[in-house]
């Protein structure tokens, strides 16, 4: 009976290890053909030539890349100096996805913890509240989120109605506009990851912690946040890309005085007048900031389960 279940259990694997290569290849050829391939355009496109009426030329140049970080005068024959512009909006856009990602943080866990901590038939229903709101298009939320900030909005009516302010507050066109719309469009990618982990966690350790006289701070600081450690980094990771890379906000929030890396990109590739070349090069750069993130993010990772 044992020597039958063994063999029974190895040809099972046999003939799944002959056929998983056949079984990968839809995967593998959605990936190629939607993924890979425009990565590999994109890359050709970086080293190419801006042709006059938009689109290329087919002669192999680095300008895009060093247009991105030097200045060398209207002709392009002046002395190369450094092109604050354009790593002054990729610096903008690096702190605004990081001060995303903290806000997020901030409201995220105890969002979280609460979720988890509530009784099991009605955790779905929190999550459900969670979640509706980004049932709608992300377009219509950074709109409704436009009306909602507006010097005559129902924010500044609510305040002026109640006399906590006297005048409209102007936060449309404004960094803070940017940062609202960001932590709003991402902040179920936070609070999901981590009410995972929350879920799993045995509170049996923080009532033995409770009974061995640790304080509510020792035990979320040295117990809770340990073991959950894996769902915070994949949320963090899971807002701070996404929001590096964002134009919705900074184009319908911002205005075109908070200029972020997307919509930088994205304005390349608009109209006739745009630089292909450039926009791919900026592209290219985002793409290497992402990789060194989510780099960071498997080693992480790896340490913890490490350690576990």
């Amino acid at each position: 009976m044992a020597g039958g279940a063994a063999s029974g259990g190895s040809a099972a694997s046999d003939t799944y290890k002959q056929a998983r290569h056949w079984l990968l290849m839809p995967s593998w050829l959605v990936l190629g053909l939607f993924v890979f391939a425009p990565v590999c355009v994109m890359v050709i496109y970086s080293f190419l030539t801006k042709e006059f009426r938009g689109g290329v030329i087919w002669e192999p140049t680095l300008t895009a890349y060093d247009q991105f970080f030097f200045d060398r005068g209207l002709f392009g024959d002046s002395d190369p100096v450094l092109q604050w512009t354009y790593i002054g909006i990729f610096w903008r856009s690096i702190w605004q996805a990081g001060l995303a990602t903290i806000l997020s943080l901030v409201i995220g866990f105890p969002t979280a913890y609460f979720i988890a901590t509530r009784p099991a038939k009605t955790r779905a229903l929190w999550v459900f509240l969670v979640t509706i709101p980004y049932w709608v298009n992300l377009l219509i939320r950074t709109v409704s989120m436009k009306f909602l900030l507006r010097d005559e909005g129902p924010m500044n009516d609510a305040l002026l109605s109640v006399g906590l302010i006297g005048e409209p507050l102007q936060i449309v066109n404004t960094n803070l506009a940017v940062q609202l719309g960001l932590f709003y469009s991402y902040l179920p990618f936070m609070v999901l990851p981590i009410y995972a982990s929350v879920e799993r966690y045995n509170f049996a350790m923080s009532e033995a912690a409770a009974d061995l006289y640790a304080t509510k701070w020792t035990t979320l600081r040295r117990i809770v946040l340990p073991a959950v450690k894996p769902g915070v980094i994949a949320g963090c990771v899971l807002v701070f890309v996404p929001s590096l890379g964002a134009f919705l906000a900074p184009d319908l929030l911002g205005g075109a005085k908070n200029f972020m890396i997307g919509s930088l990109i994205e304005d390349q590739f608009k109209g006739n007048a745009g630089n292909w070349p450039f926009g791919a090069a900026a592209s290219m750069i985002l793409l290497s900031m992402v990789l060194v993130v989510l780099i960071l993010f498997a080693r992480q990772q790896r340490r913890a389960e490490a350690v576990t």
